[in-house]
């Protein structure tokens, strides 16, 4: 009987796990529940509960190859580790080209007439264009929520505008009303300087 035939797979914590399979799991990491599934490792699914799934990432990369040899038959231990190789590059795949488009996708989604509107405010006004410069640009990637009812909706925005002097936050809240945006409150921000300035004030 040869040292491979040795390990056994699939039986749960009676399984004997080769140590050439011990160490840390990309795809288990960047893909979690879903190659829990695939892997017959349904301790995975606790990434769907809060605060215990961000210790969840951590386990999975660490104890990942462990639980799918232990929790799934495998044919010897160069299956598994061709197997856990495309895993691994599904999920660096997900990682570096989806993970980005998505962002980008909602991004884009998010720079609509409360966008805009807020550029144009912010671009006109002198306190920015002091510290900032001109020509004021806007980052690539817009985060927030917005949320629409028939005619109403509401917008709040976070993004970051560049221009020759320097970088700034911008935090945006706007109210639409009878299909019409209207800027509720727009600050520009400087962390690294603690500097704010209120471009549009609510009102009261």
């Amino acid at each position: 009987m040869n040292q491979e035939q040795e390990y056994v797979s699939g039986l749960g914590k009676n399984s004997v796990v080769p140590p050439e399979i011990k160490g840390w799991n990309w795809g288990a990491f960047f893909l979690n529940w879903i190659w829990g599934i695939g892997n017959s490792t349904y301790i995975a699914l606790l990434m769907f509960v809060p605060l215990v799934n961000i210790v969840m990432f951590f386990m999975l990369g660490a104890k990942g190859n462990e639980w799918a040899w232990k929790n799934r038959t495998w044919r010897d231990i160069e299956h598994f580790k061709q197997t856990q190789k495309k895993w691994r590059n599904a999920g660096l795949i997900v990682f570096f080209v989806v993970f980005p488009l998505f962002f980008i996708l909602i991004g884009n989604m998010l720079k609509g007439a409360a966008f805009d509107q807020s550029m144009v405010a912010i671009s006109q006004n002198s306190e920015v264009i002091e510290v900032v410069g001109e020509p004021i640009e806007a980052g690539y990637f817009v985060m927030g929520s917005i949320q629409t009812s028939g005619t109403d909706g509401e917008a709040s925005l976070q993004y970051s505008i560049s221009g020759p002097k320097g970088d700034a936050d911008v935090y945006v809240q706007a109210y639409k009303e009878m299909e019409a945006w209207v800027l509720y409150n727009v600050i520009v921000h400087w962390p690294e300087l603690d500097k704010k300035i209120q471009v549009v004030t609510p009102v009261e």
